[in-house]
């Protein structure tokens, strides 16, 4: 990543707040803190572009959704894909907007990132308090070259509602009995132990800042912190590595023809390549919103983002929507959201 998320952040600040009141062609939305660097990055090059801006305001997944609901904002963002019958219910439209990855991030001393190899069950083992000790055993035996201290464990997770959270939940859902017995699947789980944090942005800065922690972040932010990822052991029993090629791995097992309301979630997917924490993150819009005018402003924004933002997003290490999955959103917006 070529820039920081706090220089990031105060970009669209600036695109947002710029006068004191925001113009009528500018973009409102809000939501997810999974792409926000990227939401971010294009929409300060659609300033340069078109003279628009957009107010994006990062609250998580849940505030967005609250908000679009509240009919306070134009758009909202989420990572955890609201179901067809909610979609329904509340007069909304849903597509997926970009995909990414969830990691594993640690802060022990000595332990680089990839050093330190974790499996599902032991992942949600952790987050359910069953594991305490980094030099716990099964650890141990899935690391037998790295020096794991006898220190405690800190998890560290979302203290708000959360899009990245519900697919965190959804993958120790699907592999650990530990969890599975205990939280469920969640944008807001009772949490067996640990600290929380607001948005990705505050796991990662915690985590930075805890010494014998571990939380989950989207890759992203990461990279951008140069915090410490962990390996993870995939549903084929291959050990591998948060790289593009193994979002994208994972994200081609996504059928999104066939997902109704294009509710799909893509946690555990099979494949040797396929990283096992890997998500889609979506847009939420009412087929006949209250502003046209601004209805169409923000459409106007993710075609373009759809035409021009495919290599932004792999810069940022997200993964752009296949030809095919964009042609089926444009006749989505064409069909169902009223001009």
């Amino acid at each position: 990543m070529q820039f920081s998320i706090s220089r990031v952040a105060m970009a669209v600040a600036l695109v947002a707040t710029s006068t004191t009141t925001v113009l009528a062609a500018d973009i409102s939305g809000a939501g997810a803190t999974f792409p926000y660097p990227l939401y971010a990055k294009w929409a300060e090059n659609y300033k340069k572009e078109t003279g628009n801006g957009l107010n994006y305001q990062s609250i998580g997944s849940g505030g967005g959704i609250k908000q679009i609901i509240a009919k306070t904002v134009t758009f909202g963002a989420t990572d955890a894909p609201m179901t067809p019958e909610d979609q329904a219910k509340n007069g909304l439209v849903m597509w997926p907007m970009v995909m990414g990855g969830i990691v594993a991030v640690v802060n022990l001393d000595g332990i680089k990132s990839g050093d330190l190899v974790i499996d599902g069950p032991t992942l949600g083992d952790i987050f359910s308090g069953k594991i305490t000790k980094w030099d716990d055993a099964a650890l141990k035996k899935l690391n037998p070259k790295a020096t794991l201290p006898s220190d405690a464990i800190t998890v560290v997770h979302r203290a708000d509602g959360s899009g990245t959270t519900f697919n965190f939940t959804n993958y120790l859902d699907k592999v650990s009995a530990e969890w599975h017995g205990k939280a469920g699947v969640s944008q807001s789980p009772e949490w067996p132990v640990g600290v929380g944090s607001k948005g990705n942005e505050g796991v990662a800065g915690t985590v930075g800042q805890t010494k014998g922690s571990i939380g989950y972040v989207e890759y992203a932010y990461a990279k951008q912190q140069k915090l410490t990822y962990a390996n993870m052991i995939n549903k084929d029993r291959k050990t591998v590595t948060p790289t593009l090629p193994a979002f994208q791995a994972a994200a081609s097992n996504a059928n999104w023809e066939k997902a109704v309301g294009y509710y799909e979630v893509l946690t555990n997917e099979p494949g040797a390549e396929s990283w096992p924490m890997t998500n889609a993150t979506f847009i939420l819009m009412y087929k006949e919103p209250a502003d046209k005018v601004a209805s169409a402003e923000a459409i106007k924004f993710f075609d373009w983002a759809f035409t021009n933002g495919g290599k932004t997003a792999e810069e940022l290490d997200y993964i752009p929507m296949p030809a095919n999955v964009v042609a089926l959103v444009r006749k989505t917006w064409a069909a169902d959201i009223k001009k």
